[in-house]
Formats: C-alpha cells, sequence, structure tokens
C-alpha cells in the first residue's frame, strides 16, 4: 500500500518513513500541502495521506477541505501535536477520517493506516482470504490451503493489493506506484515478473491472476 505524508518537520517525517516501510508500506514524503495537491492533480495515486495541521503557507485543515471538495476520496489520518477536542472535531468535520496526536507510537500508527485503507476497500477483517489462500496483514503472514507461504515483500505488496480490488482489476499503473513510489527506479516489466513468480507460488490452488489486455491484473473466482 502507498501512503502519502505531508509533514514540514523532516526528523518527525522520516521517522513515519521508516517505521511504515518496516510495516511493509510503500511511503512518499512532501512537506508542504501545496506539494501534495500537485502530486494527487497529477494522477499519483495513493491508498492514503498522513497528514500533519501545522504545515508552511496552506494548512493541513485547509487542504483535507480542498481535497473532499474537489471529490477526493482517499482516507486522511491527521497526525499533529495539536491535542485539543475542538481540533479534533474539526479535523473530523473537514473530511479526516482520524486523528492522532503527537508524540505517537508507530506500531499504533500503521495499525490505524490499515484499519483505514482496509474501511475505504470494504474489508472489515485484518485477514484477506481468496480461496485457499490467506493473508494475515498484521503479522504478514500468508499461507495457502493452511500451509505457509513464502512471499517476498514486492510479491506480498502486489498480492494483498490484488487480493483487495477484487473483483475489480488492479492497474499495471496502480501496481507500479503502490511499489515503487518516489525513491525506487522500477519498470513495468518488473511488475510482470513479480506477477509470473506469484502464478508459480499459486499453481495448483485453483487462484488463477488473469491478464487483462491493456489494463493489468485480475484475480479470477476459485469457483469458476
Amino acid at each position: 500500500m502507498r501512503i502519502l505524508v505531508v509533514e514540514d518537520d523532516a526528523l518527525v517525517a522520516s521517522g513515519i518513513k521508516e517505521g511504515l516501510s518496516l510495516a511493509r508500506f510503500t511511503v512518499d514524503l512532501v512537506g508542504r500541502a501545496e506539494h501534495a495537491v500537485e502530486q494527487i492533480r497529477a494522477g499519483e495515486v495513493f491508498d492514503l495521506a498522513i497528514v500533519d495541521l501545522g504545515l508552511p503557507g496552506m494548512g493541513g485543515l485547509s487542504l483535507i477541505r480542498q481535497l473532499r471538495q474537489s471529490g477526493v476520496q482517499l482516507p486522511i489520518l491527521i497526525l499533529t501535536a495539536r491535542d485539543s477536542l475542538e481540533d479534533c472535531v474539526q479535523g473530523l468535520e473537514v473530511g479526516a477520517d482520524d486523528y492522532m496526536t503527537k508524540p505517537f507510537r508507530l506500531p499504533e500508527l500503521a495499525a490505524r493506516v490499515r484499519a483505514l485503507v482496509r474501511r475505504a476497500n470494504s474489508v472489515v477483517s485484518a485477514t484477506l482470504n481468496y480461496g485457499a489462500l490467506e493473508l494475515d496483514t498484521a503479522r504478514h503472514s500468508a499461507t495457502l490451503a493452511g500451509m505457509p507461504l513464502e512471499l517476498t515483500l514486492s510479491e506480498w505488496t502486489l498480492l494483498e493489493m490484488m487480493v483487495m480490488l477484487t473483483p475489480q482489476v488492479a492497474s499495471k499503473a496502480r501496481l507500479l506506484q503502490t511499489l515503487s513510489g518516489w525513491d525506487k527506479d522500477m519498470s513495468a516489466n518488473a511488475i510482470e515478473v513479480h506477477v509470473s513468480r506469484l502464478r508459480a507460488k499459486l499453481a495448483d490452488s485453483g487462484i488463477c491472476i488473469r491478464t487483462v489486455r491493456g489494463i493489468g491484473y485480475r484475480l479470477d473466482d476459485p469457483k469458476d
């Protein structure tokens, strides 16, 4: 999953990125709300945004209000030093989905991020099931027909995305952005290599990763 962090404190931003990266998220950082708007308008796809309130220039509340008024629906978690009830209520009323105060604990932040992403994709449990496949998103463990399934970080990320989006098609562009973010150089061919390896690991399970020509990939219903 790809997370956009809007935080002007470089040390805090770096800590968030390191912690969420260890939790298997792809994290991109911007220090100003205006830059976040530019990236989203440019078509960059994120699964969630973490927004500080005390930003230089446009503030966090104005950013959230503008995104919601523009029809942007991605989950937004406010992460701020402002701990008053009034600030929390105002943040939620302008369109944020959750509110956390600094200092914070990284495991709790990661758990809230996962919960918000699941909710946005209409997934109610931390465990994703698809046929004989089970993904425990909290523990980052996978089983296939009850047996442990060894996955690389990239394979896990792609498979998690496809399961959460099913029966929709996961576009190559979205998968590529989810894997790479801004600070990694990855080609569309790399996606094909990872998908090929996933197909081999899912062989004989009844689960098929179908290529939708010109768009991306979709999991076939194991019952079909």
